[in-house]
């Protein structure tokens, strides 16, 4: 084939026309032999043509000639098919002698070893076995060929547009079947070693061929299963009994998030995981697309983070635009972001995290990203304070799920869930809206929601050994034990197995009674929920600095220290000239906690169905 000008037209009818030759010339010596000679000389004497035949010797020339004939051209074919698969590195460097060749281009060594091979295969010394076994691999590579012709029209490539007019798929699928049917029949021993062969050759192909340039069927099929299966992904049969977190993540420089974005992997449960970025670039400022040079380092991140993600780029005019499009845009059909992930907004200098990632720094060598460095920490920031917040506004407006991240970068995984020490590395839950102790209860969609979150990281085959502790904040005169007899309850309908402590926090309360300007019981208690949303008053902020304090020590108090903390975020407030102030009381409610995420929730997560 790599002789002929045109294969595609060549080599069709060439085959079938020597097939048909073959067919009629084989049919009819069959018929003349049939005619003359008796069944013992048939069955006894393999050389009786010479006997019959006017001219014998023509016989003796005509058995030289086919055997140096087939002899030659297979071995010249297959020389031919040994140096192109040296040449395009199929096997990496097991076939690296093979690529050498003589001044005019002939492959040499090629020709030399499969020479040798074929020496090799003549110490079985009986014509008959090397017929099977050869006739074996040749209805092998017919069906192969098939299948390849199998597959690309199932994948319904547009590229793929044979020129036999005649072709279908069910003669390919006969094909195969014809092919496998009579391998077996010829010898079931040599078709299964054959096959045993062929899947080694598969494996070999898999481990050492590098990435090629001409594609790959499976790609192809894989597209056209997804596609079919997104079709009959159908949103309007979402049940909370099969909800799963479908994570966005939002990341400025993936140098200062790595260990961030593998929490999220583990928090994610074989849900969708985007990774989103924002570029504050105008196209029309622009003479082309500045983010499809980035798009191959952003996926060789996730190749070598190892997470199960999708890469999501935008370009916008801000970065609130920026997320704004990313979640209405990101994923498809049915399986589109739920959950919001952002760092925390803080004044703490970023740490390039892939510097120190084992991915990078086993193989000694620097980070081969395109990625630009770290913002120094003078320089300013691309994200206000407010613009931030409204981020988080926007998020909850659009029914999706708000989960703030701070300090996962000291988050040392394999430390935590590997070391020896007992007891176990911990998960702490704080289901109770910690800035606004008047409205504090545990059974609200945002603390369902954040339960549900903490369950889900325990699940994930890194944290399975770690343990959840759930707080339950109580007063005095509240009855205590009731409340904790009530959790325990709803803890067991959920399915979560979770240790439940009780924190009095009688003088954190009296300190926000102190500010507030209602008694517990108020009309700040009076909330109501519409459609899975917690819609929390317009002073949600109002509460003292020193409360917030005051609540910050009561959950750094609490020890051993986990491994992660899992706090409730407060609604932003209504008023957006106090997005500062929200900001600044989160900064306190989380300072020093170590890795801590902050959530909210809006949609119903858990279920006692199942």
């Amino acid at each position: 084939t790599g002789d002929l000008k045109r294969p595609s037209y060549s080599i069709p009818r060439g085959t079938i026309s020597a097939v048909l030759f073959t067919y009629l010339v084989y049919n009819l010596l069959a018929f003349l032999m049939c005619a003359t000679c008796n069944r013992i000389l048939l069955q006894k004497d393999y050389g009786f043509l010479r006997d019959i035949s006017i001219f014998p010797p023509l016989v003796t020339v005509g058995i030289y000639a086919a055997t140096l004939s087939a002899a030659m051209s297979n071995l010249i074919g297959a020389s031919r098919i040994l140096y192109a698969l040296a040449r395009d590195d199929l096997f990496g460097r097991a076939l690296a002698l093979a690529k050498k060749t003589s001044a005019s281009g002939n492959p040499v060594m090629a020709v030399i070893l499969s020479w040798l091979v074929v020496q090799v295969v003549l110490f079985s010394g009986k014509l008959n076995t090397i017929a099977s076994v050869v006739t074996t691999f040749f209805l092998l590579v017919y069906a192969t060929v098939n299948l390849a012709c199998l597959a690309l029209e199932w994948a319904s490539a547009p590229n793929f547009r044979p020129t036999f007019r005649y072709f279908t798929w069910h003669t390919c699928l006969l094909g195969i079947a014809g092919c496998c049917v009579m391998m077996f029949l010829i010898s079931p021993v040599s078709a299964s070693a054959s096959l045993g062969f062929l899947l080694l050759l598969l494996l070999a192909l898999h481990y050492l061929s590098p990435s090629s340039t001409w594609g790959y069927i499976s790609q192809a099929l894989i597209f056209h299963q997804v596609r079919k299966y997104l079709l009959m992904l159908d949103v309007r049969k979402d049940h909370v009994k099969f909800w799963r977190p479908q994570m966005l993540l939002m990341v400025q420089n993936p140098r200062g998030s790595a260990r961030l974005i593998d929490f999220v992997n583990d928090l994610k449960k074989s849900g969708l995981y985007v990774l989103g970025h924002v570029e504050l670039q105008d196209l029309d400022m622009l003479p082309s697309d500045p983010l499809q040079p980035q798009q191959d380092s952003w996926l060789s991140l996730v190749d070598k983070l190892n997470v199960k993600a999708f890469v999501s780029l935008t370009l916008a005019p801000s970065v609130r635009h920026g997320v704004r499009q990313l979640l209405f845009t990101s994923g498809l059909g049915g399986m589109r972001p739920n959950t919001l992930v952002l760092g925390f907004y803080d004044d703490e200098a970023p740490q390039d995290g892939l510097a120190r990632h084992p991915a990078f720094t086993s193989a000694h060598e620097e980070v081969p990203l395109g990625f630009p460095p770290l913002r120094a920490p003078t320089t300013p920031k691309l994200l206000s304070a407010r613009e931030y917040v409204g981020i988080v506004a926007d998020a909850l407006k659009m029914l999706r799920n708000v989960l703030l991240a701070r300090q996962l970068e000291s988050l040392d995984k394999a430390w935590e869930l590997r070391r020896a020490a007992s007891p176990p590395p911990t998960i702490h839950v704080w289901p109770v809206n910690l800035l606004r102790p008047d409205s504090a209860r545990y059974a609200d969609t945002c603390s369902l929601f954040l339960l549900q979150m903490a369950c889900v990281l325990n699940m994930a085959r890194a944290w399975r050994r770690a343990r959840l502790r759930l707080f339950l904040c109580v007063e005095a005169g509240t009855m205590p034990h009731a409340q904790e007899e009530k959790l325990r309850q709803l803890l067991k309908d959920l399915r979560i197995q979770a240790q439940i402590q009780l924190v009095p926090w009688d003088a954190i309360t009296r300190l926000h009674w102190q500010t507030c300007r209602g008694p517990p019981g108020g009309p700040a208690e009076e909330e109501e929920e519409e459609e899975g949303v917690v819609n929390f008053p317009t002073n949600t902020t109002q509460v003292s600095d020193e409360y917030v304090c005051a609540a910050n020590k009561l959950v750094l108090e609490q020890s051993p220290a986990p491994a992660v903390r899992f706090l409730y975020l407060p609604r932003p407030p209504a008023d957006t000239s106090l997005y500062p102030l929200y900001l600044h009381q989160l900064e306190l409610l989380t300072r020093g906690l170590g890795p801590t995420v902050l959530v909210h929730g809006v949609s119903a997560v858990t279920s006692t169905q199942l």
